[in-house]
């Protein structure tokens, strides 16, 4: 709860400095109104007995599929930069893809859960899973959105092998789906530059490679403790999005290594926390439950992070609880919330198993 209240925080306030020349304080305010949204979400999801998502796990599944469908109609779904991935309410935008994280995950913790004794079958183990894992990341590829896409693959994946798959199942529809990606990329003009200019940045600094090139100068300027909290020069139009997926980018140049590696550290404490509630919770659901989200969190903000780094080729994934993006953040929080229950729940089964204990052991005594 600290760590994402720490990043929470931070992105406020990152966010308000990115902003302010251009919008003064347009984005923190509406991404004020989401994180609000968020917590109250996140206080409902931890008070709440999760073990109840059982019931809505498919109903919340296919609603997430017609949702990811009626996205993609040019009537329905707005498109901007290329891709058609949100619902415009009046000026108010909800990616549907945002639920489908969500979603996916209490799916498949149902169905771990359900047929637990038949995972290592190939058909219940794999085929099945692998059906309507399909559906949401194939509706999720289309729109397009790549790097969801490929989050939402890794993420099913793992939760697949702690459930109990055989790594052998796992690896030909694995193979597939990368062979997929390969061709799909290999045919699309625009993400194949994007990863030679990743692969050869200095020949592509002004061009493709533009942004990633900037976010590295920024980082670099930046330093041990950064130029202070305002006085960054790369947010004056010189890194494209840096108020979305490369807000990292002004952390390290406003405020330097130091805040880089704590937002790093937070990020693991949240992860090594999620194992361990995974660890303790106290069925098989939960467990899954647990796992999935973070699995989820920790992937996207290494995926994330990568990018800014160049470490990785540019996916444009926001980072978890700092950059800005209503959705993003309101389905995060909540998946917090459910990790909080299964905590919750968790530490209510150790009681009552330490009060057994002690019962059986008094009565041993008497």
């Amino acid at each position: 709860v600290f760590c994402v209240a720490a990043l929470l925080a931070l992105g406020m306030v990152m966010l308000y400095s990115s902003s302010m020349v251009q919008v003064g304080a347009h984005y923190l305010v509406k991404q004020l109104v989401w994180g609000a949204l968020g917590v109250i979400c996140c206080i409902a999801a931890a008070a709440i007995d999760y073990r109840w998502l059982r019931k809505f796990a498919l109903p919340l599944l296919v609603f997430t599929a017609i949702l990811l469908a009626l996205v993609l109609d040019a009537h329905i779904g707005a498109k901007a930069g290329g891709a058609r991935r949100w619902f415009d309410f009046h000026g108010v935008r909800f990616q549907p893809s945002e639920m489908a994280k969500m979603a996916l995950i209490i799916a498949l913790a149902w169905y771990g859960e359900r047929f637990q004794r038949h995972m290592t079958s190939w058909t219940k183990g794999i085929l099945i899973p692998c059906l309507f894992i399909g559906v949401i990341v194939g509706l999720v590829f289309v729109e397009p959105d790549r790097g969801t896409a490929v989050l939402l693959a890794s993420v099913s994946a793992a939760m697949l092998v702690v459930a109990g798959v055989r790594w052998t199942y796992i690896v030909p529809p694995t193979t597939l789906a990368g062979a997929w990606l390969a061709f799909s990329l290999y045919h699309d003009p625009m993400r194949m530059k994007r990863i030679f200019s990743w692969l050869y940045l200095e020949e592509n600094k002004s061009g493709v490679g533009y942004q990633a090139y900037q976010a590295m100068l920024a980082l670099g300027v930046g330093g041990w403790t950064g130029l202070g909290l305002g006085n960054g020069r790369q947010k004056l139009g010189f890194v494209p999005e840096h108020h979305t997926d490369f807000i990292f980018s002004i952390i390290g140049e406003e405020l330097g290594l130091v805040a880089t590696l704590s937002v790093v550290a937070a990020f693991v404490a949240i992860v090594i926390c999620g194992v361990c509630i995974a660890r303790k919770a106290p069925d098989v659901f939960g467990s899954l439950l647990a796992t999935g989200i973070t699995f989820l969190i920790g992937l996207q903000a290494l995926i994330n992070i990568g990018v800014v780094t160049s470490a990785l080729p540019n996916k444009g994934l926001p980072l978890p609880f700092i950059s800005y993006g209503g959705s993003n953040l309101l389905i995060m929080l909540t998946c917090v919330g459910l990790l909080l229950s299964v905590a919750r729940f968790a530490r209510t089964a150790e009681s009552a198993q330490a009060g057994e204990a002690q019962e059986i052991k008094e009565a041993k005594l008497s």
